[in-house]
């Protein structure tokens, strides 16, 4: 019999959770103008609660000119027009909590946009109270930027500002430039604003980037990256060694937990972004005076499943002190069914859905993925994200994964918006695929992650017990949770072949999931293509 979760065990409720991101623009249109609105979240509340998730992590809605869709903030403070008012806000808060919900929001620190007042004031000279508060360099004898430090989306990392007569620091768009957070004043400014969210009532922040917050003082060049052939994004050619993932950062990080654990039950997700990607995560989770949790690109920037990435992702946070966060699909990437399977093979889908709730740590379930919806297709033409179109290969990138949610199947916006066009359109191939189709097919992919989930959610193995990897055949990933007298075995065939998979403790186990034809037979499991096997020991 499984271990209990107690009152004193359960105070750290992130911990245990299960967290469902919501892109806003791409939710529900309430007022008709192409885009989601914080409304329209407010709206479909029961469905978030009926999937049998513990919290929300709303995505930018703060006030932004929208060259990055939010991620350019220009007022931490407020809610964008577009998206609401603050009453807004509070209803919604409200309402998540009424049903035994979290709510988790952005907060995007690395940079600002050039629009925000912070940055109109530091541009405007070279000696007002905020000249320091941005990266300002000089430039070269010959006048080019004082580094070689690329942008992530593309280019340098330095504009020119006539007014300034210097370069300025932007690892992203140059609408987006970086505040210095060597300048005290700037740390406290961004403090400010979490406090601000804080004494609303929020429950945590997902923190952009987190590791990009400190540059090295002296703009040291960065080294050139090993690879064997050009990449396909020029900012690959370096290995960012000085622009990003500094160990100052963590002192930072220090100050915010500090600031976090003065209010109770309070928690942070970091987003960390480097080649070293499991070794950051655990860096920056280490102890009681970092982030609570942070996730990586590791399975987000995968390009195919298999046992040895998922095996790889259990071994090395095995023994670790800090806590992961995992997801397979976010607004940043295009969508798992697409990214991770061949050819979107429905039990193929599930199974990974299935894996991801069975990991060690916090899943993380971008919205559509309980639906399985695949990279959406948009025309070039209706591309509306800058790094989609600057990177344009014939696949929609991020875009594809930011299209419309599909609530009905007989509408061509999918009951997203009565607009007559929207930010980005709906891909017809989703209107199959759509919440009021599936929730009438018992075998639908979201009836199975409502279960999968409420499986999780009896199962205290699952959710905070450790995880070890377990030796099995070709294809196959095998583990087993454990935590107090509790112990899962969990099953996945991966390779779309059938497999048997053997364990002692098999005989006299309890089998909790069996799927696509998967058996217990004594001491067997019998795993067809793609099928998956949980058994309690």
């Amino acid at each position: 019999m499984e271990t209990v979760l107690t009152d004193q065990n359960t105070a750290e409720w992130w911990r245990r959770a299960v967290v469902y991101q919501i892109y806003p623009r791409s939710f529900l249109d309430t007022d008709g103008d192409g885009v989601g609105d914080l409304k329209g979240v407010d709206a479909k509340l029961d469905y978030i609660a009926a999937l049998g998730v513990d919290a929300i992590w709303l995505s930018p809605f703060f006030r932004s000119p929208m060259r990055d869709f939010g991620y350019d903030v220009s007022d931490y403070c407020d809610v964008d027009p577009m998206f609401g008012t603050l009453a807004d806000f509070d209803a919604l808060l409200a309402g998540v909590h009424a049903r035994g919900l979290k709510l988790i929001i952005d907060q995007v620190w690395s940079h600002t946009s050039d629009r925000h007042p912070w940055f109109l004031e530091s541009a405007s000279s070279k000696d007002n109270p905020k000249s320091d508060w941005y990266v300002w360099a000089d430039a070269k004898a010959d006048g080019t930027p004082p580094n070689n430090w690329l942008a992530s989306f593309g280019g340098p990392s330095w504009t020119w500002h006539p007014v300034r007569r210097q370069y300025y620091l932007h690892n992203f768009l140059t609408s987006q430039p970086d505040l210095n957070f060597w300048t005290p004043a700037v740390q406290d400014g961004v403090l400010d604003a979490a406090r601000f969210w804080l004494d609303r009532g929020v429950d945590g922040f997902r923190l952009d980037v987190i590791n990009y917050i400190v540059h090295d003082r002296e703009l040291r060049d960065n080294p050139v990256a090993n690879y064997r052939r050009p990449p396909p994004q020029a900012t690959m050619f370096q290995d960012h060694v000085h622009d990003r993932s500094q160990p100052e950062a963590l002192a930072f990080l220090g100050r915010l937990r500090k600031l976090m654990d003065g209010y109770a039950d309070r928690m942070t997700v970091g987003e960390t972004v480097a080649n070293h990607a499991l070794e950051l995560q655990q860096e920056y989770t280490e102890g009681h005076d970092r982030l609570h949790t942070a996730y990586s690109f590791y399975l987000l920037n995968a390009r195919a499943a298999s046992p040895e990435l998922f095996a790889h992702t259990l071994r090395a946070w095995s023994g670790a002190s800090g806590w992961p966060a995992w997801s397979l699909g976010n607004h940043d990437v295009p969508r798992f069914p697409t990214r991770l399977t061949a050819g979107g093979d429905p039990r193929q889908v599930k199974g990974l859905m299935a894996l991801l709730l069975c990991l060690r740590g916090v899943p993380y379930i971008y919205q559509g993925d309980e639906l399985g919806l695949p990279q959406a297709h948009v025309p070039f033409e209706r591309l509306q994200d800058p790094f989609a179109i600057a990177a344009y290969t014939g696949d929609a990138f991020r875009d594809g994964a930011r299209t419309p949610m599909p609530w009905r199947g007989d509408d061509r916006n999918g009951g997203f918006s009565s607009a007559e066009e929207t930010w980005l359109p709906t891909d017809p191939a989703h209107l199959p695929l759509a919440a009021d189709v599936q929730e009438a097919d018992a075998e639908s992919m979201l009836n199975f992650t409502r279960e999968f989930l409420a499986l999780r959610k009896s199962l205290p193995a699952l959710q905070v017990g450790e995880a070890s990897v377990l030796k099995a055949p070709e294809g196959v990933l095998a583990f087993e949770r454990t935590q107090g007298n509790g112990r899962v075995l969990c099953m996945f065939e991966m390779a779309g072949q059938t497999a048997v998979f053997e364990h002692p403790d098999l005989v006299g186990g309890t089998p909790l999931a069996l799927h696509s034809g998967a058996a217990v037979e004594g001491g067997q499991v019998r795993l067809p293509p793609f099928g998956l096997a949980l058994v309690r020991l």
